[in-house]
């Protein structure tokens, strides 16, 4: 009897903690317990401690009420240019109703994904691969907007959809990949060719303005080096004429300048001045004039005979060389003549300074 009523205690006990148990639902946070009642829906706990009366109300189902995150598997589109991608997404969606998402649909996250994939084939099939691939922002705003509008009435609100990647055949991809190297060497051509262009364009700005630079600073030299030159002649005739040389002294000078001038291996043509022939023609006279001193000497004491001989033979002598002289003058202005061109002639700025002063003695070859 003793046992029995153990027994009957113990089955009352065990009785009585799984009545406790049965009707103590503890739920976490973001999460809702849907609840029926002899099979039908009662109420949906919230998080913290539920009642519920035992034997009588059951669980349904446990819904999460976080954001959730779905990656599809690969699915093959075709595009409207006939070519079979391979389209990864990725689907951000939340549970905002559990009762509906509970009574409404089976299997809600199946739907979602065949949902998505039909879009998806819909949505790339009206696209070539080329807008397909620089697209995407499109087509995850379209998806957003058909997944929100057809899974609403599940109780299920789409945030969020991504096309992780879109896999062309290996055929395009080495096509693409061909296309891309070409297209990245035309424009390293185009910019070689660019800064070679700009590099020519540097270069001969540098090299225009170095020749004009260059050319200025020669126009400037010779001005000065000319007006150096003008104001030495200057002086020099100026001393010169203010010391009033006789004709006897510019001879000498004309004769001292002479080896100067004819100096040189290369000196092919050179002037003899007109001073010399009237040196030698005052040397002549010299010798003239000891001729008629000669006729002044008493006949007794001089051969009268003789001594004019002798003077006539003089001034023969010297009348001889100078005709020689000009002779050899004339020569030379005509092989100077006939070997330079007029701009080749030396003018007076270009004589020397002691050939400056007797420059109306050269008259004749400025002539020519």
């Amino acid at each position: 009897m003793e046992a029995i009523i153990l027994v009957l205690v113990i089955v009352i006990a065990v009785f009585a903690v799984t009545t406790l148990v049965k009707s103590v639902r503890i739920v976490p946070q973001q999460r809702m317990d849907v609840v029926e009642r002899l099979g039908k829906y009662k109420r949906t706990l919230s998080p913290g401690l539920n009642l519920l009366v035992p034997f009588v109300d059951a669980v349904r189902t446990k819904v999460d009420m976080r954001e959730q995150v779905v990656s599809f598997p690969p699915q093959p589109v075709i595009t409207s240019d006939n070519l079979v991608v391979s389209i990864d997404t990725v689907l951000y969606f939340k549970v905002v109703d559990p009762v509906r998402a509970t009574y409404e649909i089976s299997n809600f996250l199946q739907a979602i994904e065949q949902l998505t994939v039909t879009t998806l084939r819909n949505v790339i099939g009206s696209l070539d691969l080329e807008r397909a691939l620089t697209s995407r922002d499109q087509i995850n705003k379209h998806l957003s907007s058909v997944l929100d509008e057809t899974t609403g009435r599940w109780g299920i609100k789409v945030t969020r959809v991504e096309i992780k990647a879109i896999e062309p055949p290996p055929s395009i991809r080495d096509s693409m990949e061909k296309q891309m190297r070409a297209e990245r060497e035309r424009r390293a051509t185009i910019l070689n060719a660019e800064g070679h262009k700009q590099a020519a364009i540097l270069t001969a700005e540098g090299e225009k303005q170095s020749q004009v630079l260059r050319a200025d600073g020669d126009r400037q030299a010779r001005i000065l080096q000319a007006e150096g030159q003008a104001k030495a002649i200057r002086t020099v005739f100026d001393a010169i004429h203010q010391a009033n040389p006789s004709q006897k002294v510019l001879a000498y000078q004309y004769l001292q300048a002479l080896p100067q001038i004819a100096n040189g291996s290369a000196n092919k043509v050179w002037i003899v001045p007109t001073e010399l022939t009237k040196a030698l023609e005052g040397l002549g006279g010299a010798l003239g004039g000891l001729a008629n001193m000669a006729g002044d000497i008493p006949s007794s004491d001089v051969d009268s005979g003789a001594v004019e001989r002798e003077a006539q033979a003089a001034a023969e002598a010297a009348a001889a060389e100078a005709q020689r002289v000009n002779a050899e003058v004339q020569a030379a202005e005509a092989e100077s003549t006939a070997a330079l061109p007029p701009s080749a002639l030396p003018s007076s700025a270009q004589l020397p300074p002691s050939a400056a002063l007797g420059s109306a003695d050269y008259s004749e070859v400025e002539k020519n």
